[in-house]
């Protein structure tokens, strides 16, 4: 990261460059255009001055029709040109953020989950949406536009000189002190818009998540609270944009006050010279007044326009940050798993989510093809941590993991998981019709098939009480669903895939008695005949399991039948029967 009071960061900014390779004769474009207006800017105050000269002064009418009408052409020119660079500079700023924002959330796609966990939703959301868009600033408001303005600016310079050194030296008495008084805005405003890209981080994030966690706000009775914390950071973002309007209101008074005094000189100076028969004419005068207007306007417009490039350099910051972060699950495997038998075996494996706290520790045990087993243990034992390291959601401390007696790393990470399928404890839906999430949009997958699917495992029925059926929309995270209905929905998902390795981490303890039974019915279908893994929750699933693993803090206890691990005396899943499961079987 380069430091915050860094006017303008080049090496940041070659790597936007980059960006616009594609459309390079556009950039060329933009930038010809740009040289063109820069030379047009100079002709309008000259024929000005020729007009007065030439024409008002000696009133030679056929000379004014004249100059008029080359002011007119030259006007015309103007028009054209400034259209085509508005456009085109606009149209390279989207197409350049296009690809942007697309190598982002492909490379987002390709984080590790421990990536995830630790990345707040909203200020992921700002960076793929807002800052992007921000970065598009930089070309359609900034980068191009200032170019021109600092090509008008030395064109406007040496025409001026040209035309009178004595009137471009008062002129240029005052550039000076403009010139510091940008500097220094800029610098300021540097700093300004990190923090207002922060404070917009914050804002977003914190109502995102207040809003997906309403139902919690309201349950506990949280609305005030969260209502003070809100405006607090509302405070701190009204704030931070208010720093950038007191700069503005500083220098925009500086800058015009500087320009009124320059023009007051030269029509002094200038004025005196006229009238005491110097070389300097009215003419002269008047083309001084709109050049010198046109050489400071574009200090003031670079530094209003600097604001858009250094909001869009620090977007262009935050996003590169994401773009720079080392955090993939390596995909090197060069074996593609087309199908596996689904052998499943699990070697000394040690694992945690943060380096010094273990997890998993120094685990080993075999999944035979087609054998359903069930693992059982207290909350934070490392059930789910299983079913992660399986899809290699993270990476294993030690140990090794097989499929087929072949080293999970070496497949291919896509085909790995292919022939994995997982329904979760939590199952999420997309803002979708049941189809597509039920297919999540793979042409592969026909509306045939998912209903002659959903009839195999027992949901057709309850789809189609649903307005629309198959092609009803279950909103946000299928709100319009009850649980059981998604948990119904996300078998049938994993059904459809085909997958040889099935991986359920049952959800039944909330839903309805009804919705339990057809869960249990596709639970039985859908472990039929391929390698099944189940965090088992019911005692139902877990009675029909071929083998069960008890753990216990991270380690595997005990295995064995169900039968088989009551019979011992004192046994961890004798007494997590006794106390969890003995109730329920005498319902």
């Amino acid at each position: 990261m380069e430091e915050s009071g860094k006017a303008f960061d080049f090496k940041l900014f070659k790597r936007l460059l980059a960006f616009t390779r594609p459309y390079r004769l556009i950039f060329y474009f933009v930038a010809f255009a740009a040289i063109v207006m820069s030379g047009l800017a100079i002709l309008r105050p000259y024929l000005l001055q020729q007009t007065i000269d030439k024409s008002i002064v000696p009133q030679d009418g056929d000379q004014l029709v004249y100059f008029v009408t080359l002011m007119l052409g030259v006007l015309l020119l103007e028009v054209l040109f400034q259209f085509a660079f508005i456009f085109y500079a606009t149209w390279l700023g989207q197409s350049v953020i296009k690809d942007i924002r697309v190598k982002l959330f492909k490379l987002m796609m390709s984080f590790r989950m421990k990536y995830f966990d630790k990345s707040a939703v909203g200020r992921l959301t700002t960076r793929a949406v807002n800052d992007i868009e921000t970065i598009s600033s930089i070309f359609s408001e900034g980068l191009f536009m200032i170019i021109s303005d600092l090509l008008k600016m030395f064109v406007i310079a040496g025409f001026m000189l040209y035309q009178s050194w004595r009137l471009s030296l008062i002129v240029f008495t005052i550039l000076p002190l403009i010139i510091y008084a940008t500097r220094v805005f800029q610098k300021a405003m540097k700093v300004a818009f990190e923090e207002v890209r922060n404070q917009v981080a914050n804002l977003n994030g914190f109502v995102q998540e207040r809003i997906t966690g309403m139902k919690i706000v309201q349950i506990f009775t949280r609305e005030e609270t969260e209502y003070r914390h809100f405006k607090e950071i509302n405070e701190k973002h009204k704030k931070a944009w208010v720093k950038t309007v007191w700069y503005n209101s500083i220098f925009f008074p500086i800058a015009e006050m500087a320009s009124s005094v320059a023009i007051g000189l030269v029509v002094w100076y200038g004025g005196l010279n006229a009238v005491g028969g110097g070389i300097i004419t009215l003419g002269i005068i008047t083309m001084f007044i709109e050049l010198a207007q046109m050489l400071f306007r574009p200090l003031r417009q670079i530094a209003d326009k600097f604001n858009s490039l250094q909001m869009g350099m620090v977007a262009a910051n935050r996003v590169f940050g994401i773009l720079d972060t080392k955090s993939h699950i390596s995909d090197e495997g060069t074996i593609t798993l087309e199908h596996t038998k689904g052998l499943i075996e699990f070697k000394n494996v040690r694992f945690g989510y943060n380096e010094n706290e273990a997890v998993i520790k120094d685990i080993s045990f075999t999944v035979q093809p087609g054998q359903t087993v069930a693992i059982v243990g207290a909350t934070g034992a490392g059930k789910s941590t299983i079913i992660n390291l399986l899809n290699r959601f993270y990476e294993i401390n030690s140990g090794s993991i097989h499929i087929d007696t072949v080293n999970i790393k070496e497949y291919t990470l896509a085909s790995l998981r292919s022939n994995i399928a997982i329904v979760l404890q939590d199952v999420f839906l997309f803002a979708d019709t049941i189809l597509n999430n039920i297919t999540l949009h793979d042409p592969a997958i026909t509306e045939e098939e998912v209903i002659a699917a959903a009839k195999e495992i027992g949901v057709h029925k309850f789809i189609k009480t649903l307005p629309g059926g198959y092609h009803y929309n279950v909103k946000e995270r299928g709100s319009m669903l009850s649980s059981g209905q998604r948990q119904l929905i996300a078998f049938l998902r994993a059904y459809v895939s085909k997958p040889s390795i099935l991986i359920l981490d049952e959800a039944t303890s909330s839903v309805d008695t009804y919705s339990e039974e057809m869960i249990q019915t596709a639970t039985e279908k859908i472990t039929q005949g391929r390698t099944s893994i189940v965090i088992a929750h019911r005692l139902a699933t877990i009675k029909k399991a071929d083998t069960i693993l008890v753990m216990d803090a991270g380690k595997i206890v005990e295995t064995g039948t169900h039968k088989e691990l009551l019979k011992k005396q004192d046994g961890y899943y004798r007494n997590l029967y006794e106390v969890q499961f003995m109730a329920e079987e005498m319902l």
